[in-house]
């Protein structure tokens, strides 16, 4: 440990701090594994000391001392995020949300909630008080935060409906702490959210959070079964575009993924079944099964509401978004994957024209989406890996094609995003931690502002290997 460091933790050390280094080891990780780019460069990064604030003050207190020692601070909820968002890259300190988890008030169509909050409780506080509930969460709600869903993640289960989470309307307001020599409270709204959500902590830390809700209901879960591709990809298009039918979640796994890697699936699917995992809303369910009388070749084999399995599945949005990459990897440790955006109107055609390049090297994993109010895929699709040099040509394939890539295997703001500087979460950076010091190796813009993405970005002051 630096002597600045050493001094950071020593003056924190009132605080609640992890002593123990395995635990600090644990503490400084996430799913950067699912990539095996992040894993090659990133499985020895581990923080110096860890610290858990209990109150926006001691979240003050904690960048107030770290700035005065040049200690980086790298915040992170319950690290489930796979881009390596909350990996210190730097060492110095992480600095744990866990404690702020105040659900604080539940209005009508609002909460107001700290962000070390875990996504379920939140759902089940907004149930409980008033019969709501978040829009959207990632499949990970039974241990992601919050927080962490706002800083890292960009939409997930809901989104079918509600479109991605910086879509104007699904986040109200955020409460940010700088990182200066004064830390400073700021409030963001409207136009003013996008400077630091998705902005991995890089330039502000969030200790409040507004965001909307809507009516709770027990939500009947489905798999439904097709023999052939193209028509589950349009059933799925067809049915969000149902206006009358409310839904959560629209997923197309291409074959074999249902077969091969949903073990408590596999006992009901063949290898060539492709297969959607949908929610819809109680109330729905008899225009949905009139929609589904009118597409011959669809078969329900699994409805939450009516279960015949001898062993159910669990939550069915647990085998959607990148719990699918998951599943996929504790079958086989050679799966990674890609995100991908097909976008309106072309998206079909581009799936389709993927499919024909590489399945079964890839394979279709699509989640329905809203943007701009039209139904598009988010794909994230399984990969084959190989080769980092295979990977590439693949994601420069689907590049060429039109199929946008926000690539996992990459650590940084720009390379998981649209590979351009985001300006208004620069400028905030600059105006917020002026040292640099929030979650550094993370915002290229900030590092190296002429970068041209030709290659991938490699922070210079990455922790060495020992």
């Amino acid at each position: 440990m630096t002597p600045n460091v050493a001094a950071a933790k020593e003056a924190l050390s009132h605080l609640d701090i992890e002593t123990s280094e395995a635990a600090i080891k644990a503490n400084s990780r996430d799913f950067f594994w699912y990539s095996p780019v992040l894993k090659d460069r990133l499985d020895h990064v581990t923080a110096d000391f860890v610290v858990r604030p209990k109150s926006e003050a001691e979240v003050m207190e904690i960048l107030k001392v770290c700035y005065q020692h040049d200690c980086p601070v790298t915040t992170r909820g319950a690290g489930t995020g796979n881009y390596g968002q909350a990996m210190p890259l730097a060492g110095g300190c992480v600095m744990h949300l866990r404690h702020l988890d105040r659900v604080k008030e539940v209005h009508p169509g609002r909460v107001i909630c700290e962000p070390g909050v875990l996504l379920k409780d939140l759902d089940a506080a907004c149930k409980e008080q008033s019969g709501q509930e978040i829009r959207m969460f990632s499949s990970t709600w039974a241990t992601a935060t919050i927080g962490g869903f706002i800083a890292g993640g960009s939409g997930g289960v809901g989104s079918c409906t509600w479109g991605s989470l910086r879509d104007l309307g699904n986040i109200i307001r955020l409460r940010v702490v700088t990182m200066e020599e004064e830390p400073r409270v700021v409030e963001f709204r409207g136009e003013e959210l996008a400077r630091v959500s998705h902005a991995y902590g890089t330039n502000g830390i969030i200790t409040e959070i507004e965001m909307p809700l809507a009516p709770a209901y027990d939500w009947v879960e489905m798999f439904v079964t097709f023999d052939d591709f193209t028509p589950a990809m349009e059933f799925a298009e067809e049915l969000a575009n149902q206006d009358g039918i409310l839904i959560k979640l629209a997923t197309v796994f291409e074959a074999p993924v249902a077969h091969e890697y949903f073990q408590r699936v596999k006992p009901h699917v063949e290898p060539g079944h492709h297969m959607l995992g949908l929610m819809v809303a109680p109330h729905s369910m008899d225009g949905f099964l009139t929609f589904l009388g009118r597409r011959p070749g669809a078969r329900v084999i699994y409805r939450s509401d009516d279960n015949d399995w001898a062993k159910g599945p669990g939550p069915v949005f647990e085998y959607g978004w990148n719990h699918t990459t998951l599943r996929a990897l504790k079958v086989d440790p050679t799966i990674t994957y890609l995100q991908v955006r097909y976008g309106y109107p072309d998206h079909k055609a581009l799936v389709e024209k993927m499919r024909a390049e590489f399945s079964p090297e890839v394979l279709q994993h699509l989640e329905v989406l809203k943007e701009g109010g039209k139904v598009m895929f988010a794909g994230l699709s399984l990969v084959k890996f190989t080769s980092e040099d295979r990977l590439d040509e693949i994601i420069r394939l689907h590049e060429e094609a039109g199929a946008m890539i926000f690539n996992p295997h990459r650590y940084t703001l720009e390379e998981g995003g649209r590979q351009t500087v985001d300006d208004r979460q620069l400028a905030f950076k600059k105006e917020a931690d002026p040292k640099g010091l929030l979650n550094p190796g993370k915002m290229i813009a900030w590092d190296v502002p002429d970068w041209d993405y030709s290659r991938m970005y490699a922070y210079g002051k990455l922790q060495a290997a020992e």
